[in-house]
């Protein structure tokens, strides 16, 4: 071992130096190369979790958005339920009220068929009552759910004047036994005349058809009993003829009284009112 040749130990140790200095390099050139792919390696997961946190973000915000959405719903539901809890309230009100006005209906429409019948019913009495007096003088009508006798001044009153004669008393006499029969009867006597001017006792024809009413009106009360409550006297002197006055017939016709009976609707009004 002595004699062992330095330059060949120099030799092997460069040699082994030069070997080490390569493997080194290399591994170190290894390393950079495994480095910069961990470096690409680490970008693009980096840019898939700012991906993925962006797309976090957008569900969040699309969560959001629809639990909005759902709360306004709920809103308008609620608001629907009560709007619907409010027509229904309003339209069982409305057939309430329509159920009540049907029935306020056929409560007026038997009453007008009440007055119908009873105005019926007045008509035949006061025709037979009235039966044994001449057509020309006295009629029976019926109009408007009233009865109006028609009663001439030949069968009442001389001529100008507003004193009932014999006859026109018993005509009275037999028409106060039907009122005094059917005390729900209103009574309304109206005068008339023609339109010649009158020129005796009275100013005017205005005078004779009012003086004329509540002569009747007497007698019927006075004379008969007639609750006068019941009864109205009033006076329309020549303007309200049923006939033209050009003629002498039709000038007859004007003069008459006319007494309107009117069953007394206290019933049909309060149901009106309500």
């Amino acid at each position: 071992m002595k004699n062992s040749n330095p330059l060949a130990f120099i030799i092997v140790a460069v040699c082994m130096l030069f070997t080490l200095s390569c493997v080194s390099k290399k591994k170190y050139l290894e390393s950079q190369v495994a480095l910069r792919y961990l470096k690409y390696d680490s970008a693009q997961l980096a840019n898939k979790v700012s991906s993925l946190n962006t797309t976090v973000a957008d569900l969040q915000q699309q969560v959001a958005d629809q639990k909005k959405i759902v709360a306004d719903l709920q809103n308008q539901n609620a608001q629907l339920s009560n709007k619907a809890s409010a027509t229904q309230g309003q339209l069982s009100k409305s057939q309430q009220e329509l159920q009540e006005q049907q029935k306020k209906l056929a409560q007026l429409q038997s009453l007008l068929d009440q007055q119908r019948q009873k105005s019926d019913e007045l008509k035949k009495k006061m025709t037979d009552a009235l039966s044994g007096f001449n057509a020309s003088d006295l009629t029976v009508t019926q109009k408007n759910g009233k009865v109006y006798v028609s009663l001439s001044e030949n069968l009442l009153f001389p001529s100008g004047s507003a004193v009932v004669n014999q006859k026109g008393k018993e005509a009275l006499g037999k028409l106060a036994g039907v009122l005094n029969a059917n005390p729900d009867i209103n009574v309304n006597i109206e005068g008339h005349t023609d339109s010649v001017p009158i020129r005796k006792t009275y100013e005017d024809n205005w005078a004779l058809s009012t003086a004329r009413a509540a002569s009747i009106v007497r007698i019927l009360v006075k004379d008969y009993d007639v609750d006068p409550v019941r009864v109205i006297a009033s006076g329309h002197s020549q303007y309200d003829p049923v006939e033209s006055n050009s003629t002498a017939e039709g000038r007859a016709k004007n003069r008459r009284t006319e007494i309107i009976l009117s069953p007394r609707l206290d019933e049909l009004y309060k149901l009106l009112e309500q």
